[in-house]
């Protein structure tokens, strides 16, 4: 997590993934717009029901409540950078995860679900 609330962000959490082939971030949705660039290796992107392949230097603008994911499909390290419009960063999964939280202003002052 490069910039959050808990940094002083106002409105942007950015942030950087490294996966190893064959995972990825299982379908899931945000109250907010996403941007996800590949920067370097094979992704396996969708919304909805729609599947991309994208390679580096490529880029999926996802809306917000749009169920979305990814997955490394190739033979490297797939490096993502995220760009979240909010600078709490929220996910809601289906099943028993439900809603998740990360990275908040200061977490000493709220209670959260599933945590």
């Amino acid at each position: 997590m490069h910039v959050s609330a808990r940094n002083g962000a106002a409105q942007l959490c950015i942030f950087e993934q490294w996966v190893e082939p064959t995972v990825g971030a299982p379908t899931h949705w945000h109250s907010v717009e996403e941007v996800l660039t590949v920067i370097a290796g094979t992704a396996e992107m969708w919304i909805d029901d729609e599947h991309s392949v994208l390679t580096a230097g490529q880029s999926l603008i996802i809306p917000a409540h749009r169920k979305h994911g990814f997955r490394n499909v190739g033979n490297e390290s797939l490096h993502i950078h995220a760009v979240l419009a909010s600078p709490i960063f929220e996910a809601t999964f289906d099943g028993p995860a439900g809603l998740v939280r990360r990275w908040l202003a200061d977490v000493r002052k709220q209670r959260l679900p599933n945590q």
